[in-house]
């Protein structure tokens, strides 16, 4: 397995003016770039740069700034299959010679990343590439881009980064993978991460949910009460159902039972007997009306484990072909499990829970809610409802993604579950 540095390093380095490489995801570009703040470059930069990449320099901007620097699209209509944001290629108007030396470039990079500068400072077109990153960074668009934008701003520099794709030495005519880039990076002393740990840093350490509203929620369980989130970057509504005082008797939020229940339409809201989501929700709200205080959590956009729903319809046609619920989702090009539970652990601390016992047969989703702040005191299984059209469901479910299943057994001999 490759290995990888920290995001802290990778961060000080950034402020510090050194490059590092950034490597996304092998089934997006699979390329490792070399990365430095615009603010920082410099002859030497630009120069090493060049030397090791395919030398289409580009200096990723926050749209604020686009548009400040009068940085239209380069084409109306973007073709580029990864979405990658081109706008007019510019130079600095003034203090250059051509344009093309890592003298002139550099100093056109600094002009982009400089806060008083304007559109007028610069000439079109020229030998640097600007694009622009998508609002919410690596959280909206896994990119290069978004990459360098959210290193800068991390860095606590102006929010525009240089990028270039790193060259095989090894494969001439080839861009350099992961285990090349290794090399590359130890060889010149340069932190090397990848945009997933850089995905999850940010989603560990910053808040990205905001609190909308709070209703009573009269249910057949009795009353909750139901407080809205929305995740800043997505826009996507969550909503905890919350019963009794949350802060319970020693006031400090402990051994909360909580059950993050994730969104399905099918099964939560038609009543769908492929799976059993829906009894798990029902179950859920009774187990924590009983107990008088608790919460659950109903995560949407985890409709089919994260992969949307129409995905989760091409899926059930593959099951009625034959395959099982993780091969489905396999032959469908998309994860087994997509699911995040990042945004769940912020919501579960901002309503004040610092321990909780979780209810769940999945082990996946404690391994998920880990390292938020959260103390995950007890496993408490949620209670088996089988029929035969989710058996062979709830076989995968125990059998390729460890599920514990209590009474799965019993039902497959004969026996009522």
């Amino acid at each position: 397995m490759t290995r990888f540095d920290s995001i802290e390093r990778a961060v000080a380095d950034i402020a510090a003016g050194k490059a590092v490489v950034v490597v996304d995801d092998e089934d997006r570009e699979n390329e490792g770039d070399l990365i430095f703040a615009a603010e920082k470059a410099t002859p030497e930069l630009v120069a090493f740069m060049v030397r090791y990449t395919s030398g289409y320099l580009c200096v990723p901007l926050d749209g604020d700034d686009c548009d400040r620097l009068g940085l239209p699209p380069m084409f109306s209509s973007n073709q580029d299959k990864h979405g990658t944001a081109y706008t007019v290629t510019v130079d600095a108007k003034e203090g250059i010679g051509t344009g093309i030396s890592a003298s002139d470039r550099a100093a056109t990079m600094r002009l982009l990343a400089d806060p008083n500068s304007g559109a007028s400072d610069f000439t079109r077109p020229g030998h640097v590439v600007p694009l622009r990153a998508k609002e919410g960074g690596v959280l909206r668009r896994p990119g290069h881009t978004e990459a360098a934008v959210d290193l800068a701003r991390m860095a606590d520099l102006r929010p525009a980064g240089v990028i270039c794709e790193i060259v095989s030495q090894k494969d001439e005519g080839h861009m350099a993978q992961t285990d090349e880039l290794r090399v590359f990076a130890d060889d010149h002393n340069l932190a090397m991460i990848s945009i997933a740990d850089l995905i999850a840093w940010r989603r560990k350490h910053e808040k990205h949910v905001v609190r909308i509203a709070e209703a009573r929620i009269p249910t057949n369980h009795g009353e909750f009460k139901a407080v809205g989130y929305q995740s800043i970057y997505d826009e996507v509504e969550h909503v905890a159902l919350v019963r009794g005082d949350l802060a319970g008797p020693d006031g400090d939020g402990s051994d909360v039972l909580v059950r993050v229940h994730s969104e399905c339409l099918t099964g939560d809201v038609f009543g769908s007997l492929r799976c059993d989501c829906g009894p798990q929700l029902d179950a859920a709200l009774d187990m924590v009306a009983q107990e008088g205080r608790g919460v659950v959590l109903y995560m949407r956009g985890h409709e089919g484990r994260g992969i949307g729903l129409m995905h989760k319809l091409q899926a059930y046609q593959l099951q009625d072909a034959g395959s099982d619920t993780v091969d489905a989702n396999l032959e469908l090009g998309l994860p087994a499990d997509a699911r995040d539970y990042g945004i769940g652990a912020q919501i579960l601390v901002d309503l004040g829970i610092s321990s909780m016992r979780l209810l769940t047969n999945n082990p996946a989703k404690r391994v998920g809610l880990d390292g938020y702040g959260l103390q995950i005191t007890e496993r408490v299984p949620m209670p088996l409802r089988a029929n035969a059209e989710n058996l062979t469901y709830l076989r995968t479910k125990r059998d390729r993604m460890g599920h514990d299943l209590i009474g799965l057994d019993d039902f497959e001999t004969g026996g009522a579950v």
